[in-house]
């Protein structure tokens, strides 16, 4: 996958479409990602011994989204990621747009 936690992101398709937000976790397998602050869903949790009071009751998290309905943001647009090897071996990111590092 060319998105990676902690990366800035832009929805580009869904309920959210153009909000943006940081990586939060990533699932690989499954093609889905966490991002701050977008697709939040209310989730009720029962209390109990540890969670007794304020934590129990609803919760409003973020729900995963899939991979393909975000984009990284460079400059406020959306861009494509490339890959180029460097001289010394290494493998890094590029910005299909400008051609920069990410």
């Amino acid at each position: 996958m060319k998105i990676r936690k902690g990366d800035e992101v832009i929805v580009l398709a869904g309920k959210d479409k153009g909000a943006t937000g940081k990586v939060l976790r990533v699932y690989p397998r499954r093609e889905r990602v966490v991002v701050e602050g977008v697709n939040l869903m209310t989730k009720n949790i029962k209390a109990d011994q540890q969670r007794a009071g304020q934590d129990s009751g609803r919760v409003t998290m973020e729900a995963p989204l899939h991979v393909s309905n975000v984009a990284i943001v460079e400059d406020g647009k959306p861009v494509r990621v490339g890959y180029r090897i460097n001289e010394d071996g290494t493998k890094v990111r590029i910005s299909r747009r400008s051609g920069k590092e990410i």
